[in-house]
């Protein structure tokens, strides 16, 4: 069942988010033998022995994860699960040396049972993030967890509850964090060699092609459990053409790519401005416009976050880009992929990609440049923590994933509460701020070269949403109601008691 905020009335909305938010609340830990202990034993890992690791989900960025963790010499990559057979079969061809093929579970809760394992590395929807991590660390493992580490702003704070209740080490899986070029670039930045950095972006120009229009159910995969991969979703074969992939793109499942790909550089971003909470304002413009497809998330999106003295700007665009994108700047771009811009009062420094960054002054002359990084550096994090015991040596704990994820869910709150507009139509008390303006003619003329009929495909202005940092809520109790989910029976997200 979809939630299609744009067709509901504005009663029928409130109502229906309140008992959501009310059945939230409301939810409590899992009685499933393997999860309701709030401790669990585990065993002490000693400086020889390797790391029995698990994956869990490995249709698409998981496969990865095979990869990196079967050629990790501290490591035994010791089972995959999966809830699609044809699934784990892919992945497991991924492991270099066959006799060490690791066995296949499909039902996670039989894998989190099996105390011979250390720790799981989950890289499933997003709907299934935070539930199946509180799970593993209520069963005893540590979680490496793909970003954004949960699919809702309240998911990641309980999350790191139970992180440091139980001690367990739970680390979010955005790279860039333990590449040295990348790592180097960010300390350039806060030595503040380019003085006071108040200002960034986070850049998503990737395209993304419509998943088609059809009005009956995708192919489930055999031998697939689709109440497993349901989770903590309603239980319901998806609309659309394609099964695996696309759940990026209902909110059911996913979270657009503000949530998919820019949890990357919103980390990034914050990173470089040094901000430990959620802002104070945050508001979204957009819509999925372009085309008409069985997609409810935003594809072309704007997100403007406000703190004290500091702002960022998240752009999105997956229509073409047509015409080079500078944003004003002499050198750096043009900008396409992902990236970061990081603003300081004497110059800026541009990420490219996950591993490099370059300085520039204003009159675009390069200062500096740094380079260098590979992906299995932070999963190689992610084991020295494991090793040592304390949180503080994960290049990205929990508490810092999940204000980043938050950055992406607040902007898609925004979004979702928002009315549609004229197209042109821009948040009149953020204009002001750097860069706004400049971005919105950017984005607007982007669209213009797109063609887009805003009759056809709307376009809306989300609610500024004033935040609480110390709460993590907003004033909205509408917009709070979106801040959680409604959990299935049988997968509710446990709640930290006492």
């Amino acid at each position: 069942m979809k939630l299609d905020i744009a067709k509901l009335s504005r009663r029928d909305f409130v109502e229906r988010s309140l008992q959501a938010a009310s059945a939230a609340l409301a939810a409590g830990p899992l009685t499933h033998l393997a999860h309701a202990a709030e401790t669990a034993d585990s065993r002490t890992v000693g400086p020889n022995d390797k790391i029995r690791v698990a994956v869990i989900g490995v249709n698409g960025q998981g496969g990865a994860h095979v990869e990196e963790w079967a050629k990790n010499p501290d490591v035994d990559l010791v089972a995959i699960c999966d809830v699609d057979p044809a699934a784990y079969e892919k992945a497991a061809k991924r492991v270099k040396d066959q006799s060490r093929r690791p066995k296949y579970v499909q039902d996670v809760r039989k894998l989190l049972e099996n105390k011979e394992i250390d720790a799981v590395s989950i890289a499933t929807p997003n709907h299934w993030h935070a539930v199946m991590a509180v799970w593993a660390m209520q069963a005893g493992k540590d979680v490496y967890v793909e970003k954004p580490c949960s699919h809702n702003v309240r998911e990641g704070r309980v999350m790191t509850q139970w992180a440091r209740k139980l001690g367990r080490m739970c680390q979010m899986g955005v790279q860039s964090r333990s590449m040295p070029g990348m790592r180097d670039s960010l300390a350039f930045i806060h030595s503040g060699k380019i003085g006071p950095v108040k200002f960034a972006r986070a850049i998503c120009y990737r395209q993304r092609d419509s998943i088609g229009l059809v009005d009956s159910p995708a192919p489930v995969p055999p031998g697939l459990d689709l109440d497993l991969w349901c989770g903590p979703a309603p239980k319901a074969v998806p609309i659309r053409k394609r099964f695996h992939y696309d759940w990026h793109w209902v909110w059911e499942t996913g979270n657009g790519d503000l949530g998919n790909q820019n949890p990357h550089e919103l980390d990034k971003a914050r990173w470089g401005l040094q901000k430990q909470e959620l802002p104070k304002e945050v508001v979204s413009l957009g819509g999925r416009l372009g085309y008409i497809d069985n997609g409810t998330v935003a594809n072309c999106q704007l997100t403007l976050y406000r703190w004290d003295d500091a702002f960022l700007i998240s752009d999105v665009r997956g229509l073409p880009i047509k015409t080079p994108i500078t944003l004003g700047l002499k050198n750096g771009g043009p900008f396409k992929g992902a990236a970061n811009i990081w603003y300081g009062t004497e110059g800026y420094v541009v990420g490219p990609n996950y591993t490099s960054g370059v300085a520039f002054d204003y009159d675009g002359n390069q200062i500096a440049k740094w380079s260098g990084g590979e992906y299995q550096a932070h999963f190689a994090n992610f084991v020295k923590a494991i090793r040592s015991r304390n949180h503080k040596d994960l290049h990205l704990d929990i508490e810092d994933g999940h204000l980043s994820s938050a950055l992406a869910h607040l902007g898609n709150v925004s979004y979702r509460t928002g009315a549609a507009v004229p197209a042109g139509t821009r948040p009149s008390e953020w204009v002001n701020e750097r860069g706004v303006a400049e971005t919105l003619d950017s984005f607007e003329e982007y669209l213009g070269e797109n063609n887009v009929d805003f009759a056809k495909t709307k376009y809306y202005l989300g609610r500024t949403l004033t935040i609480d940092p110390k709460t993590e809520l907003s004033t909205d109790t509408t917009a709070n109601a979106l801040f959680s989910r409604e959990y299935r029976p049988g997968y509710e997200l446990p709640e930290v008691t006492g």
